[in-house]
C-alpha cells in the first residue's frame, strides 16, 4: 500500500525519466542477466531503447563505444508486468487518511479523526482502504466513524474495494434507513432492529452513498496516476493492465502520455455494466479510437492502448458475494452473480465481435464456470482472431473446469499473493467455504493442464510488489512462514514458473510478448535490476529481494 507524503506525490508527478532512450549505447557488464526463462548472460548492450548484443559481443561493443555500467555482480531481469491492477485507485490511497496498514478499528478511527481535523475544508471525508478482517464478518458500525467525524459524511473503502464503511451522516445523505430494501446487486448490513449498521456491500449498495459524494476532479486523477506510475516503477514494473476504467478515466493516461510522463506502458479495460452495457458500446469504441489515435500521433503506440473490456462476474468470498455452485457454509446463499450466465454470454460475444479482449473477474466456482462458458460461446460464434481472453483471480475452481482454460486459450491471471493463510483467509474466507477451501488458487493444477498463467497484483487491494507474489506462489506461506510446508503445498509453483507469470505470462496477456518479457536481441530495453538473483535464492528469501533500478526503453525511470 502507498503511504506517500504530499511532497513526495508532487515529486513523483513532475520528475521526468532519466537515462537515455536515444542513440547512445549502454553496456551493462559483470552481471547476472536473465535473457529469457532458460538463457543467462553476463553482459548486455542496449541502444535506441532496444537490446542489441549479449555476452562477449556486448563486452566488445562496450569497449569500443558508448557507456559501460559495471553491475558488480548484480542481477538484471526483463522488467515485470502487472496483469491486473487499479493504478488510479492506488494513487488515490495516498491522498486521504492513511489507514491501509492499521491493525485495529481504534487506530483507523484515530487516523480518520486526525485527517478530518486537519482538512476542515473537505465537505466529505473519504479514504481507502481498511482491513475487513479486523471485525467479525467484516461488519463495521457507522457509530465508530461518528466518533471521528460527527459533522460531515465519511466513507472508507475496504481492502477488496467491494465494501464501504460509512458514518451516520453519509447514510442519512444517501437516504438509507431501515425501510431501504437491499438493491439488486448489493446488500446493506443491518442491526437486529433492521436499521443500517454502516457497512454496504457490492455495486448498487456502495453506489447509494458514493453517488452522493463530489466527483473527483480530473487534475486529482491525473496526479494519482502519476503517483501510481512511480510506485509501479519502484517495483520494477513497466507494463500494467488497468482493470477498472470508468467514463473519463482514460483522460489522465492521455494527459501523461502527451507530457511524456507516462512511465508504465498501459492497457485500459473499460468496465461493462450489466444494467446498460449495450448503450456503452459507442463510448467504448470512441475511447479505444481516441487512445489509439492519440498514441499513434505521438508515436507512442507501444505505451498506451484500450483493447479490453472488464466484466465483474461476481463479488468476493469474504463478503459472501462470490458466486458459488453450492451454498456457503451454514447458509442457503450461493453468493451474487453480477451477470447472469446468459447475460454474460451475450455481452462477451458482442464485445469480442468488436475486437475487444475479454477480462472477467471471477472469484467463485460458479463465476469461473460462467466466465468460461461465455468465452467459449464467443469463440464458437465469432470469427477467429488473436483474442487472448483473461479470467482474473480464479480463486475457487472446480477440478472439471481446470482443463477448459487451456482448451479455450484462456489466460488465468492470478493474484498469487492471496494464496496464504492470512487473517482474511482465516477469519472470513475459509469459514464461508468450509471444505471447498482446498479448491482455492490451483496454480500448479492450472499449469499442469497447459493453461497460461499471468501475474496480477490487484493493487491497491494488495501489494504491488511482484516479488512478494512470486515468493507466495512458491511457498504458499505467510510472511512468518506459516504453515510449515505451505498451505495446499501441491499447488506451489517452481520459482521459474512463478517468475514466468510476471515476465512472459503477463507480457503475452498484453500483446507485448513480441518485444517484452525477455531480453532477446531486438526486444525493448525494459529492465529491472535486483539486489539478488532469484535463481539462487531460497523460496522464502524471494520476498526479501528488492528492485534497485527500473529502465523503460533504455531510459531509467527509477
Amino acid at each position: 500500500m502507498l503511504s506517500t507524503s504530499s511532497q513526495q506525490q508532487a515529486a513523483y508527478a513532475t520528475a521526468p525519466p532519466t537515462g537515455t532512450g536515444s542513440g547512445e549505447a549502454i553496456t551493462f557488464s559483470n552481471a547476472s542477466i536473465w535473457i529469457d526463462a532458460k538463457r543467462r548472460s553476463t553482459a548486455i548492450t542496449v541502444k535506441n531503447g532496444t537490446v542489441i548484443a549479449h555476452g562477449a559481443q556486448a563486452e566488445e561493443y562496450g569497449s569500443r563505444s558508448g557507456t559501460i555500467v559495471d553491475m558488480d555482480g548484480a542481477c538484471m531481469i526483463p522488467a515485470f508486468s502487472d496483469g491486473h491492477c487499479h493504478p488510479i485507485f492506488g494513487g488515490m490511497e495516498s491522498m486521504g487518511p492513511s489507514i491501509s496498514d492499521l491493525q485495529s478499528v481504534d487506530a483507523i478511527v484515530a487516523e480518520v479523526s486526525r485527517w478530518a481535523a486537519s482538512h476542515g475544508e473537505a465537505t466529505w471525508i473519504t479514504g481507502a482502504s481498511y482491513d475487513p478482517s479486523l471485525v467479525p464478518s467484516g461488519r463495521f458500525d457507522a457509530r465508530w466513524l461518528d466518533a471521528a467525524v460527527p459533522d460531515r459524511p465519511c466513507y472508507l473503502r475496504a481492502h477488496d474495494y467491494h465494501s464501504l464503511w460509512c458514518n451516520t451522516a453519509a447514510l442519512n445523505i444517501a437516504g438509507i434507513t431501515a425501510d431501504t430494501p437491499d438493491p439488486e446487486l448489493g446488500s446493506i448490513d443491518r442491526r437486529d432492529d433492521g436499521s443500517p449498521l454502516g457497512t454496504l456491500r457490492e455495486w448498487h449498495a456502495v453506489d447509494l452513498v458514493m453517488s452522493k459524494a463530489p466527483q473527483t476532479g480530473q487534475d486529482t486523477l491525473t496526479r494519482a496516476l502519476a503517483v501510481a506510475c512511480r510506485a509501479q516503477n519502484r517495483r520494477g514494473i513497466t507494463w500494467m493492465q488497468d482493470a477498472w476504467v470508468d467514463e473519463g478515466m482514460h483522460l489522465p493516461y492521455l494527459e501523461l502520455l502527451r507530457n511524456d510522463s507516462l512511465t508504465v506502458r498501459s492497457n485500459l479495460a473499460q468496465r461493462a455494466d450489466p444494467a446498460f452495457w449495450m448503450d456503452q458500446t459507442e463510448g467504448f469504441l470512441n475511447v479505444r479510437s481516441d487512445v489509439t489515435q492519440t498514441a499513434a500521433d505521438l508515436k507512442r503506440s507501444d505505451m498506451l492502448s484500450a483493447r479490453t473490456i472488464k466484466f465483474f462476474a461476481d463479488g468476493v468470498v469474504e463478503s459472501g458475494t462470490g458466486a458459488m455452485l453450492e451454498p456457503y457454509a451454514a447458509s442457503s446463499d450461493c453468493g451474487m452473480e453480477v451477470w447472469k450466465r446468459e447475460h454474460l454470454i451475450r455481452a462477451v460475444t458482442h464485445f469480442d465481435a468488436l475486437g475487444f479482449q475479454t477480462h472477467i473477474h471471477a472469484i467463485g466456482d460458479r463465476a469461473v464456470r460462467n466466465a468460461l462458458d461465455a468465452i467459449e460461446a464467443a469463440i464458437r460464434k465469432n470469427p477467429p482472431w488473436d483474442r487472448r481472453p483473461v479470467i482474473t483471480h480464479c480463486q475457487v475452481i472446480q477440478p472439471s473446469d481446470i482443463p477448459r482454460f487451456a482448451a479455450l486459450g484462456v489466460i488465468a491471471n492470478v493474484e498469487a499473493y492471496w494464496a496464504q493463510m492470512d487473517p482474511l483467509m482465516v477469519e472470513l474466507t475459509a469459514p464461508r467455504l468450509a471444505e471447498r477451501t482446498e479448491l482455492q488458487y490451483p496454480f500448479a493444477s492450472l499449469e499442469a493442464s497447459g493453461a497460461r498463467l499471468s501475474h496480477g497484483s490487484d493493487w491497491p487491494v494488495s501489494s504491488n510488489d511482484p516479488l512478494l507474489a512470486i515468493s507466495t506462489a512458491t511457498t504458499r506461506q505467510t510472511a512468518s512462514g506459516e504453515p510449515s510446508g505451505g498451505w495446499l503445498p501441491k499447488e506451489r509453483l517452481a520459482m521459474r514458473s512463478a517468475m514466468g507469470m510476471a515476465l512472459e505470462g503477463a507480457a503475452y496477456q498484453g500483446w507485448t510478448d513480441g518485444f517484452r518479457g525477455n531480453l532477446n536481441i531486438g526486444s525493448h530495453a525494459d529492465l529491472a535490476m535486483l539486489n539478488a538473483d532469484p535463481e539462487h535464492a531460497s523460496s522464502d528469501a524471494l520476498a526479501g529481494i528488492a528492485v534497485t533500478q527500473t529502465w523503460l526503453k533504455g531510459a531509467r525511470v527509477c
